[in-house]
């Protein structure tokens, strides 16, 4: 008898560790619907996952899961926690689990792991693991609506793999795609020794790029890599920051964007997208557009009003929307200055 009512008290123990994660399951399924992104249900569950997710990290190095929680079970769940609570940036996800990081995907697998966490603790749960699987597949289905934007279509149409492109990448994409009226040609690059470069004492000086493939303009226009390999200028810095780069040509004055290729957190090509901009964009378009593009709105709020009184947002409906992506800031800040 009393061994059964030890075991029993041990079994009630056990369920009862399982119930931090069980709040943030409970959380996560209230928030998530087909029309919310992955990113959306994330920060409207942003308290609740940290006081569970504190409560469980503190019983894990307490050592309260030994015996109970497989070690790699309880090493996948505070890994995807770190990434789903915002402690870590999605660009590293890739980096440290070796496939391409949106919060649709981080969702999954947090459900997944709370699934895998829970079962351990508490039999039988195998009901979670297929409610999370339901409920996942709206917020994915979300999410993939960035895919099917033009801009995104366009590079991935030029042959692009999906995972070259990470979640940073696709939303810039997906924001820029407003100001794109067409794509007509792109010139895809590949990029070697950049990772050499960066550890070498002469910085990313020996990097090489050259070109993989071309379509539309770019087949008539001779790209200066087939001269001279060298990494620099533009591509330098899309190659460096690893983030998407509207621009207008010095040389030629022709209009592009530059999207960065990533392998393992690393730079391995970058596809070209010769673009024509559309002439204009509503004010509340064009706020979102300079919103999602390099934090654009904001630097542009900032100069305006050191010596404006007030930032009036309508005065972006007449404004080139060329000139809203690619201006430098401090020549678009002068259209508030008359």
């Amino acid at each position: 008898m009393a061994g059964h009512l030890f075991g029993y008290e041990a079994a009630l123990a056990i369920d009862r560790s399982a119930n931090c994660l069980r709040r943030m399951r409970v959380a996560l399924e209230g928030a998530a619907n087909d029309t919310r992104t992955g990113e959306e249900v994330l920060v409207e569950c942003a308290d609740e996952l940290r006081s569970s997710a504190d409560d469980f990290l503190d019983g894990l190095r307490q050592g309260n899961y030994d015996g109970t929680l497989e070690a790699s079970t309880a090493l996948r769940l505070s890994t995807v926690l770190r990434y789903a609570m915002g402690l870590a940036d999605l660009d590293a996800y890739e980096r440290e689990l070796g496939v391409a990081g949106t919060p649709a995907d981080v969702l999954e697998e947090l459900f997944a792991a709370l699934g895998d966490a829970i079962d351990q603790l508490t039999r039988p749960i195998d009901a979670i693991r297929h409610q999370a699987k339901t409920v996942t597949v709206g917020i994915s289905r979300s999410d993939e609506t960035m895919l099917a934007t033009e801009l995104v279509s366009a590079v991935l149409a030029v042959g692009v793999a999906r995972e070259r492109l990470s979640y940073a990448t696709l939303r810039t994409l997906a924001g820029l795609d407003p100001a794109v009226a067409e794509v007509i040609g792109h010139t895809r690059y590949a990029i070697s020794g950049l990772a050499d470069a960066a550890e070498g004492a002469d910085g990313l000086g020996d990097a090489d790029i050259q070109v993989a493939s071309q379509a539309g303009v770019a087949i008539g226009i001779t790209s200066r890599t087939y001269e001279d390999s060298l990494l620099r200028g533009a591509k330098l810095r899309v190659a460096v920051e690893r983030e998407v780069l509207a621009a207008r040509s010095r040389h030629d004055d022709r209009t592009v964007v530059m999207v960065p290729e990533t392998v393992g957190g690393t730079t391995a090509g970058i596809t070209l997208l010769h673009v024509r901009f559309a002439d204009r964009l509503t004010s509340q378009a064009a706020v979102n557009l300079l919103s999602n593009y390099r934090n654009r709105y904001l630097q542009l709020r900032a100069v305006v009003t050191e010596t404006v009184p007030t930032f009036d947002d309508a005065k972006l409906a007449d404004i080139p929307v060329e000139d809203i992506v690619t201006a430098p800031i401090g020549d678009l800040a002068d259209h508030w200055q008359s």
